[in-house]
């Protein structure tokens, strides 16, 4: 590969997929380890020529049904959040994509193939905390995808 082609390729983000439990770590909690991953995420989104997150409309529209969950409210409360603090939140760091056509790679929970598809069509990083998505690890590898519980160390990525 010529320098020139290693410039360009470095110069697009990799894709940042974040599953909905992973977006309530990210936007809502504020224990050890939501911080951590907050800090996490927040570096890599810093610099947007290494990461971009995306999400699909369905992907928002999921958060917002789970943002009305009655045992979320009280931490909703205890943050100083509302659903819509949280929302507003997601629409300015993600960027909206299409949804993915359906890969070949099979979830058996149904509510995390979205991610999956996502994850494997733009060749992306999805972070999850779900076992039924990290069972599919080296699976989504082999399809360029990633699937870890924290992003990759950036001497890593």
């Amino acid at each position: 590969m010529s320098t020139d082609n290693m410039a360009a390729t470095a110069a697009v983000p990799r894709a940042l997929i974040l599953d909905t439990n992973i977006v309530l770590d990210y936007l809502l909690f504020g224990d050890p380890s939501a911080l951590r991953l907050q800090a996490q995420v927040n570096a890599a989104l810093a610099d947007a020529t290494q990461w971009r997150w995306i999400a699909t409309q369905r992907m928002r529209d999921e958060l917002a049904h789970v943002l009305l969950y009655p045992h979320l409210q009280p931490m909703l409360a205890h943050y100083q959040h509302t659903p819509e603090t949280i929302l507003a939140q997601f629409d300015q760091r993600t960027t909206l994509v299409e949804p993915a056509i359906a890969c070949t790679l099979y979830c058996r929970d149904s509510d995390d193939q979205m991610f999956i598809d996502l994850a494997v069509a733009h060749q992306g990083m999805l972070l999850s905390k779900d076992k039924q998505v990290l069972k599919l690890r080296k699976r989504m590898a082999r399809a360029g995808a990633w699937a870890d519980t924290n992003l990759p160390a950036p001497d890593a990525s």
